[in-house]
């Protein structure tokens, strides 16, 4: 094996999530899928589940002891939030050089977690060999706020639609296509986990407000924020083409995105750009695919950073 291959493994691989990560790591050059730990679908062929993969590699279903025995360079966990714990412990204790990506909540407010949404946290990366991946909402509203963070008056306030996929595969009424058709569905209208997770990485509160739509995948955030002075709507804009012209994954439109345009896509489209008669409050935008750019996509940000490869590396840009 070239000294430039390293060995992935999955955690959680049943999860739409854990099934585009390994979608991801089959195209990559630098990564050889080495194990994907399924209890649901143990001793079950990849490729019967996962177009794109392709070979012999079965699920198995790994406690977390058996992880950490697989010896693997990048541990991803695609687990429920409170499920990580016990393979974190268990990988540190028996190789704790190994590299964890968290794509849960339970470090994300962990000060010895590296929290890693590139484009804005990039600078902050010290080498870290654990890393914990935004939410996918929270991604959306952290990048809809921070260009504009020192002109708010009052704290932003998000209304956020997604697909199902983003409830899981774990059956409930937010995930049940029957429930949501014709539906949206609200939940969680206050102190929502991404709530709380992007006014703490924002360093600014914010409110959030959270639909499920009957649509499969992507997410949209309409972001209120009323501002300190008058500014003109060319300022708006040049402050988010500023902030993220030189970012591949994140576009600055014009007009307000659809939801349906970012599905199966790596990026983030932020748009609007509406500004009040007073100038004091902007409507701003933003769509991703909660699958990808808010999860999976973003996981492979930082793993590449990590392995010391390209940060776009095995990522469509198309």
């Amino acid at each position: 094996m070239s000294t430039n291959t390293f060995r992935i493994g999955i955690v959680g691989a049943r999860g739409h999530t854990g099934a585009e990560l390994v979608r991801l790591v089959a195209a990559h050059p630098s990564l050889e899928l080495v194990f994907v730990s399924s209890r649901e679908l143990d001793g079950q062929r990849v490729a019967d589940h996962v177009s794109g993969f392709h070979g012999e590699l079965r699920y198995a279903s790994l406690d977390p002891a058996a992880v950490a025995a697989q010896g693997a360079d990048v541990v991803v966990l695609a687990l429920p939030n409170g499920k990580a714990e016990p393979y974190v412990q268990a990988i540190d204790q028996a190789r704790p050089d190994t590299l964890i990506v968290d794509l849960s909540a339970d470090y994300r407010f962990n000060e010895k977690w590296y929290y890693g949404l590139p484009e804005l946290t990039r600078q902050r990366w010290r080498g870290e060999k654990r890393i914990s991946n935004p939410g996918c909402y929270a991604t959306a509203v952290q990048l809809s706020i921070a260009p504009l963070k020192d002109l708010l008056a009052a704290p932003p306030v998000s209304f956020g639609v997604s697909g199902y996929s983003g409830a899981g595969t774990t059956p409930s009424d937010r995930n049940d296509p029957e429930k949501l058709r014709d539906n949206l569905m609200p939940y969680s209208l206050t102190g929502h986990m991404h709530e709380k997770e992007a006014s703490r990485h924002l360093g600014v509160p914010v409110e959030f407000m959270p639909h499920v739509a009957p649509h499969f995948r992507g997410l949209t955030v309409t972001t209120n924020l009323y501002l300190a002075r008058q500014v003109k709507r060319e300022d708006i804009v040049q402050r988010f083409h500023a902030a993220y012209d030189g970012e591949k994954l994140v576009r600055v439109v014009d007009e307000a995105p659809w939801v349906s345009h970012i599905a199966n896509q790596h990026h983030v489209d932020i748009g609007g750009f509406a500004v009040s008669n007073d100038g004091k409050r902007v409507v701003v935008v933003a769509t991703l695919d909660n699958l990808l750019k808010g999860a999976a996509t973003q996981a492979m940000q930082n793993i590449n950073r990590a392995i010391g490869v390209d940060e776009y590396t095995a990522i469509p840009l198309s």
